[in-house]
């Protein structure tokens, strides 16, 4: 009894107040605000809705935001600060006299009914209190209530993160009433679903562009009952520049940089094998550090491909590398003027004698039983081991070669350097081809990748 005493108490004051402040008020003015406050609440039963039995209550409702942000990919979770109003029509709360409107202390919210409205997919939102609760109550004197409060509003965005980082999301707010069914409490934008949105001026994301906040009304079932509700969607499109600057570009130059190795001399295996490393272990670290900022998806997203494709194209200069050591790099890249003794030579031409039988009798028989072919064949310039090993590698075909290739085999490559014109390494064709052929190729990709995510858009 003492608590509705005092409660009573504070309402006739700040609606006094209020009213005083607005015009000059006789000491009868004040007398009938007091009756009219009295009268309000006697026989108010606030465990009941305004015309509870009868057709739906209708609640209207509008929103004003001030500010969006931060908006996380991580959590897929959006905050926003906004003016939230709702307004509903009680008639029990109808009276007569001068006044239109009664605007009332936060108290008066503790001795009325009013809709128990909740964010749907909110999680974690608030009201604010300081200095006081931000809450905005008035009265009519036709009964409409309008209710007005600053909230922050903190709710679920579910994203589809497969275009990342050209992505447009769409992150809904959902409104309704938590016990209420569309039987009793049915939820309508007051100005219209286009109208009904305010958005501040001048209001800017960090991350993300609004590019807009289509609103409609909707229900939703639950429990083998309909809820009315309201829906709003607020359409993000991300800001390209912080990763064209942090991811695109970093590793754009880095696959550049890598083809650095194709024009560094083919007997520098050191600096290039240093070089294709570095260039790996640092794309290892971009396409670690970009994940970090993502939530663990089992998808790749657009940028993934940029990273795994740069990557791969690093990866190939090793390989590339790899290639030219082995088919073209002959030893150090000294002229050769180690001589075979006579058993790695009778090994030599045992195996050409099993490779190509009739082209060796036919061009040695003669040879090895003379002894002056044989020293011409031995000699200090040991021209008969080079024809030798040049005629071999006429002969052979290109499947002993690869197959030669895959097994490793030291004999091969030591008769293919003997085959060299000048004796020293020469540029290589690979390098030559790979010079063109890379950065054809990761144009090709540039504009494949651009021209087919940007027209998703």
């Amino acid at each position: 009894m003492k608590t509705w005493i005092v409660t009573h108490i504070c309402l006739v004051i700040s609606a006094l107040i209020g009213y005083c402040l607005g015009q000059n008020v006789t000491t009868e003015e004040i007398s009938n605000i007091t009756q009219v406050l009295d009268r309000l609440l006697t026989g108010y039963d606030k465990k009941l809705r305004p015309g509870f039995g009868g057709p739906p209550l209708v609640v209207d409702v509008w929103m004003s935001v001030r500010s969006m942000g931060p908006i996380s990919d991580v959590a897929m979770m959006y905050s926003m600060d906004c003016y939230f109003r709702q307004t509903w029509v009680d008639s029990r709360l109808s009276f007569t006299g001068n006044m239109e409107k009664l605007q009332l202390n936060v108290a008066m919210l503790k001795e009325i009914w009013k809709p128990d409205t909740y964010v749907l997919n909110g999680k974690g939102s608030y009201l604010h209190v300081i200095t006081g609760p931000n809450i905005l109550l008035r009265i009519d004197k036709h009964g409409r209530i309008l209710y007005s409060m600053r909230l922050t509003i903190k709710a679920t965005c579910p994203m589809h993160l497969e275009k990342f980082p050209m992505d447009l999301q769409s992150c809904p707010l959902q409104v309704g009433s938590y016990g209420y069914t569309q039987e009793d409490i049915h939820y309508q934008w007051k100005n219209g679903p286009a109208d009904s949105i305010e958005m501040a001026d001048g209001m800017t994301l960090s991350q993300f562009d609004l590019m807009g906040h289509p609103a409609r009304n909707g229900t939703f079932l639950l429990q083998d009952a309909q809820y009315s509700t309201l829906i709003v969607h607020f359409e993000l499109q991300r800001h390209m520049g912080y990763f064209v600057i942090q991811v695109y570009l970093p590793c754009s130059l880095l696959v550049v940089l890598s083809w650095v190795a194709f024009w560094i001399n083919r007997e520098a295996t050191a600096d290039r094998i240093a070089l294709g490393i570095t260039t790996v272990l640092t794309m290892a670290f971009l396409g670690i550090d970009n994940r970090t900022n993502l939530p663990k998806v089992s998808y790749s997203t657009a940028i993934d491909w940029y990273l795994a494709t740069c990557f791969a194209f690093v990866l190939a200069t090793i390989i590339q590398f790899a290639g030219v050591h082995y088919f073209t790099k002959h030893g150090s890249g000294e002229l050769h003027l180690m001589l075979l003794d006579d058993e790695e030579e009778e090994e030599r031409k045992q195996e050409a004698r099993n490779c190509h039988p009739v082209s060796y009798y036919n061009k040695y028989s003669d040879r090895d039983g003379d002894p002056a072919s044989r020293e011409k064949l031995n000699g200090d310039t040991n021209t008969g081991i080079e024809y030798e090993a040049s005629e071999w590698m006429m002969n052979d075909n290109c499947c002993m070669k690869f197959f030669n290739c895959l097994r490793g085999s030291a004999k091969y490559r030591d008769m293919k350097s003997r085959t060299s014109k000048r004796g020293v390494n020469s540029v290589s064709k690979i390098d030559r081809i790979a010079r063109v052929l890379f950065p054809g190729s990761f144009l090709f990709f540039n504009i494949c990748y651009w021209t087919v995510y940007l027209r998703i858009l």
